[in-house]
């Protein structure tokens, strides 16, 4: 089973809580925002502890270093593909980051032998809980339930 970690920051504001959430490159999601967007994350092996991978895959994937701050391990989210994502949340307002997203190399077309270099995320925004809800990918919406249960246990 391959197993992620990802890092989910969020932020108060006068109206909301909000969530930060990244847009991944490529062809495939170009066009695609309702459900597009998700958590920071990547794959880790038996070397490495969730939260680590996670603070390393937010350095590579944003160009950036993980947020300082109290990170709070929000659960193991599976998904479609079988992957199981484990999340951490941690409350800092990263204002308005521009990522400088490593590459990857998708076939495009698929089956043609020709691979292109994409930035693996092309974009980030901070989304209030109820427009992200719109936003993130669908088996990603547990995150954020786990996130809104975890907000009701602070003072």
């Amino acid at each position: 089973m391959k197993r992620s970690a990802g890092i989910l920051p969020y932020r108060h504001t006068d109206e909301s809580v909000e969530v930060w959430l990244v847009h991944p490159g490529g062809p495939f999601w170009a066009k695609k925002d309702a459900r597009g967007w998700g958590v920071v994350k990547g794959e880790y092996g038996e070397h490495e502890t969730a939260e680590i991978a996670a603070r390393r895959e937010f350095a590579e994937e944003t160009g950036v270093p993980a947020p300082d701050g109290r990170y709070v391990e929000l659960g193991e989210f599976r998904q479609s593909s079988g992957k199981v994502i484990t999340v951490f949340a941690v409350e800092h307002d990263l204002g308005d980051l521009t990522v400088a997203s490593n590459t990857i190399a998708i076939e495009v077309p698929k089956g043609s032998g020709r691979f292109v270099e994409f930035p693996e995320i092309d974009d980030a925004r901070w989304y209030d809980l109820l427009t992200a809800a719109d936003k993130i990918h669908a088996g990603q919406l547990p995150v954020l339930a786990a996130l809104v249960e975890h907000l009701k246990t602070l003072p």
